[in-house]
């Protein structure tokens, strides 16, 4: 099997390589399981929205093999046919699940729209299940974490049955900035029209916070949120070369929602020993940020200065330090920034990367591109994603 490829974008996935590449993060954790080994605020029982791929997958396997944390995972996969593979995600969940059932880690996986009521109802149903089965000797009945990391381009609100599509688009006036195809090294400019208000809309339909508000709220009214239960939703800032068509733009729209519910969750949390809260990761390779204009550019001169410097992380690393140091910390006081927020990206956002990164940016032309930038790095990363380019896997067969 080879990759299938457009416009950076990958069409299939290769099962034994998704395989490898989530043992590998495995490994990873049991590694550094010493790392994970904190008081006894660490969760029992996390429900991860989003599990299947990137820093939701990473979450579960860092809770899973690094706290021994039972999970249910919820994510929308599709399966293998006799002519197209399955999805990445579709695999990476088999595999959890099987290396999970091996050391007697409790886990179950749903497949599903995660942001229909249906499925919503069969989580539920599925935790009080396994609360009442007892899965094993002081399993909990109740939710002690709920990760949100759900990505998706469309969604179909529940209570109307209106399907919103999301855009990746600038607001105000038109962008232009300089990208790359990851494939070949081919550097161009890339444009994208203004959003309409409709666009903007849709898009905060999409990506906001409505729906990571509608679970918690499911999951109250069912009683099913342990005392002092912690939620948090992932999002990212990057730097201002980046804002117009991110932060400033239709997803930094949504994104801004997303820390609005975060404050409207905590509010309903006031009287419990509950928190939620909104983590700023590091900018990663993932099967979404490869079609975003100037991201692929700015990533690959990015983890050339960030791996010079000994600071790289990828999304097992990341979610290892976010659990470890920011949530579930030995005083159990989680480090905020001045907006209320856990800033994970912060080796990114240092002066000295920044720094170095934007200089590298203005120094490449399409003649050093290949050897200024990691560009290797982030089609490599990219492939792998999609488990192609992974070390020990006989792509002949």
């Amino acid at each position: 099997m080879k990759p299938m490829i457009r416009n950076n974008i990958c069409l299939n996935s290769h099962a034994e390589g998704c395989a490898a590449v989530v043992r590998r993060q495995i490994a990873y954790v049991k590694k550094n399981k010493e790392n994970c080994e904190q008081p006894a605020n660490t969760p029992k029982l996390a429900l991860v929205l989003g599990c299947s791929t990137g820093y939701g997958l990473a979450s579960r396997i860092t809770l899973g093999f690094g706290y021994g944390t039972g999970t249910v995972g919820v994510s929308f996969e599709k399966a293998a046919t006799p002519n197209k593979s399955g999805t990445p995600g579709f695999y990476n969940n088999l595999t959890f699940d099987y290396e999970a059932a091996k050391i007697g880690i409790v886990s179950r996986t749903l497949d599903g729209d995660a942001f229909s009521d249906t499925v919503k109802a069969r989580t539920i149903e599925l935790v009080k299940e396994m609360g009442k089965k007892t899965e094993k000797p002081g399993f909990p009945s109740k939710i002690d974490l709920v990760v949100y990391s759900l990505a998706s381009p469309v969604r179909i609100d529940p209570k109307i049955g209106v399907m919103y599509k999301s855009v990746i688009k600038p607001i105000g006036a038109e962008y232009s900035g300089t990208t790359v195809d990851i494939m070949t090294g081919r550097l161009f400019t890339a444009r994208a029209e203004p959003a309409t208000e409709e666009e903007i809309a849709n898009t905060v339909k999409v990506m906001g916070g409505a729906d990571w508000e509608l679970w918690i709220d499911a999951l109250q009214k069912a009683d099913l949120l342990a005392e002092n239960a912690k939620t948090i939703a992932y999002t990212y800032i990057g730097p201002e070369l980046s804002w117009a068509i991110y932060k400033n733009g239709t997803i930094g729209r949504a994104k801004e929602d997303l820390e609005h519910t975060c404050k409207a969750i905590n509010a309903k949390f006031a009287d419990t020993g509950r928190k939620a809260y909104i983590s700023v990761n590091k900018a990663l390779v993932t099967r979404a940020s490869a079609v975003i204009p100037i991201i692929p550019f700015y990533v690959s001169c990015l983890f050339k200065v960030m791996k010079e410097k000994g600071l790289h992380e990828g999304c097992i690393e990341q979610m290892m330090r976010l659990f470890n140091k920011r949530i579930y910390t030995t005083d159990g006081v989680a480090p905020l920034d001045e907006e209320g927020r856990i800033r994970i990206d912060d080796y990114e956002m240092r002066d000295d990367v920044q720094k170095a990164t934007i200089d590298l940016m203005q120094r490449v032309t399409q003649e050093n591109i290949l050897t200024a930038t990691d560009i290797d790095g982030f089609k490599h990363d990219f492939l792998e994603a999609h488990g192609f380019d992974v070390e020990g896997v006989n792509y002949e067969e």
